[in-house]
This record gives structure tokens, C-alpha cells and sequence, in this order.
């Protein structure tokens, strides 16, 4: 018997707004066949004034915990992993325990953009592992709309706003059942390619996202498909082996360009970018929670994330479902 972190539950929470490339273009000077051939974006969510990253987050959070089938009394770690927090502080981890009604546990965020899932999943897996908590919600939630440039097309056509989430619980397992392996980088010489360019500690404003995106493009392909390499061969698997595979959703043409470069067929990728565009932390786990409920993700299939964002940060996890 091993003592893995196992998932136990997933789920999802969308703004109520959906706006259309359409819509878009009669905003920003743009058009559907732009935005459809550079990113395969068609729609996104977009926050409503009430709808923040705490109450989105909890959202998903309650929705994973049903499927569980666990009450928030039962958590004893939540992580949010966010780019977009509700406030610089507190922890929108904890705006969101006190949402779901959940009593006295560890609650704190993550902050690694896009890769903010795969870095909270890693940190959870540890902390379940070495006996930290029985049962954690891992939460990637993003209001994105709130820090684009709407006058910069090339960056704000390809964010959305949501939340996804995943319950993981501490299971003795025979096989390989949970989380079988992570793999995490970051290279900060490339921070320019992709930031905001305010902060409390800087300009003392949110700022705006800025993106270089053909260098982003290029480095997001070779270093996706490497940190895939890695993860698969640290537990002595093949990329024949993969069920499923759950992207980070910022662009349809790197999801392709990186399944290529693995050999793997576009059928086992999971794709979502067409309905929620990038929702930086939140794309993998909204991803995860659609195919699941959809029935393609099922009890024993071997399943791999990755992603990569802003820092640059990138990273992947294999977990037996």
C-alpha cells in the first residue's frame, strides 16, 4: 500500500456573461476569422461586477466537494491558484473558506500565472503526503477581464475569466492510483515576455497584461513538450500510454504544435479554448472538470496536465484517475 494524494472530485464555475469574437468586434477592432485563426478562440466569460475570484473559486470548490461527496467541514487545505486575487491581501484561499463555511484549516494562494494549478496540485500532493490534511481543495480561479488593455487587440481577445477545482484526498492505494508525479520550472530571464506591468511594490496600480507573443509561442511549444518528456519518464511511461491529456487552454495552435511534437493524436487532447479562451489557472482544472462530467476522463485512465505561463513558469503532473 502507498499513500498517495487521489482525486476525489471535480468542478467548475463560469461568469454569466458570454461574449462571442462577434461582440468582441464591435468593441475592439477585430473579427471572428481574426481571433478563430490565430488562437481558435470563439468565446469567454467575462465577470460581472459581483463576481470576483473568491466567489468563483467557491463556486467551483462546492461543486467539487458534491462530487466527492465531502463537506467543506471535511477540508483541511485549500490552495487558490491565482494571478487575479480579490485583494493583495488576504489570501483569496481564505475568502473562499470563509465562503464555503469551512471551519479552522490552512488556506493560502498560489501565484504562478497560468502554471498556478499545476503549482498548487504539486504543493498539495507534498502536503497530503507527508500528513498535513486528509482532504484539500485545490482551486484555480482567474478574473482576468479585470487587468486586460481593452484598446491592446493582440492581448485582450484571448482571456476569459472562470474557476475550476479538484478535491484530493489522502488514500493508501494499491497500484498506481493518484498522483503518480510533478514536474515544476521557472526562468525568470524571461519575464518581459509576458507580465503586467503594475503592482503594489512598482507603479501601485493592477496594470495591464503585455505579452511578446510569438517568443511566448515559441517557448511555450518546446517547453511544454519537454517538461511532458520528463514527467512521463520519471514514472516509466510512454506517451502511448497517456489516456487523456489536459492542457493549459491559451491557444489552440500551441496545443496542437506540442501534441505533434509528442506524437500524441489530437483525440486524447482535451480542448476547451474554443469556449472559455485563456483563463490563465483556471483553463486545466475548468478543462479537467468538463471532461470528466462528459464521461471521456473515467475511473483508471491515466491523465497528464501541464501548462505554462508568465514568469515564464511551466510545469506537468501524470495522475491515475
Amino acid at each position: 500500500m502507498t499513500l498517495r494524494a487521489v482525486l476525489a472530485g471535480t468542478g467548475s464555475a463560469l461568469p454569466r456573461t458570454r461574449v462571442s469574437n462577434a461582440e468582441l468586434a464591435t468593441r475592439v477592432d477585430t473579427s471572428d476569422e481574426w481571433i478563430v485563426e490565430r488562437t481558435g478562440i470563439r468565446f469567454r466569460h467575462i465577470a460581472e461586477p459581483d463576481e470576483t475570484t473568491a466567489t468563483l473559486g467557491a463556486a467551483a470548490a462546492k461543486e467539487a466537494l458534491a462530487a466527492a461527496g465531502l463537506e467543506a467541514a471535511d477540508i483541511g487545505l485549500i490552495i487558490v491558484a491565482t494571478a487575479t486575487p480579490d485583494n493583495t491581501f488576504p489570501a483569496s484561499a481564505t475568502k473562499v473558506q470563509a465562503l464555503l463555511g469551512a471551519p479552522d484549516c490552512i488556506a493560502f494562494d498560489v501565484a504562478a500565472v497560468c502554471s498556478g494549478f499545476l503549482y498548487a496540485l504539486s504543493v498539495a500532493d507534498s502536503m497530503l503526503r507527508t500528513g498535513a490534511a486528509r482532504h484539500a481543495l485545490v482551486i484555480g480561479s482567474e478574473t482576468f477581464s479585470r487587468i486586460l488593455d481593452w484598446e491592446d487587440r493582440a492581448t485582450c481577445v484571448l482571456f476569459g475569466d472562470g474557476a475550476g477545482a479538484v478535491v484530493l484526498s489522502a488514500e493508501e492505494v494499491t497500484g498506481d492510483r493518484g498522483i503518480l508525479a510533478t514536474r515544476l520550472h521557472a526562468e525568470g530571464k524571461y519575464c518581459d515576455m509576458l507580465y503586467v506591468d503594475g503592482g503594489p511594490s512598482t507603479t501601485g496600480t493592477v496594470g495591464h497584461v503585455r505579452m511578446q507573443g510569438r517568443e511566448v509561442f515559441r517557448h511555450a511549444v518546446t517547453n511544454l513538450a519537454s517538461v511532458l518528456g520528463e514527467v512521463m519518464e520519471e514514472v516509466g511511461l510512454a506517451a502511448s500510454d497517456i489516456d487523456w491529456v489536459v492542457p493549459h487552454q491559451a491557444n489552440k495552435r500551441i496545443i496542437d504544435a506540442t501534441a505533434k511534437k509528442l506524437g500524441l493524436s489530437a483525440d486524447r487532447v482535451v480542448l476547451t479554448v474554443d469556449q472559455h479562451a485563456n483563463t490563465s489557472a483556471a483553463s486545466v482544472p475548468l478543462a479537467l472538470d468538463l471532461a470528466v462530467r462528459d464521461g471521456r476522463i473515467k475511473r483508471g485512465d491515466l491523465v497528464v496536465l501541464e501548462a505554462m505561463g508568465g514568469g515564464f513558469t511551466w510545469g506537468a503532473a501524470v495522475l491515475r484517475v
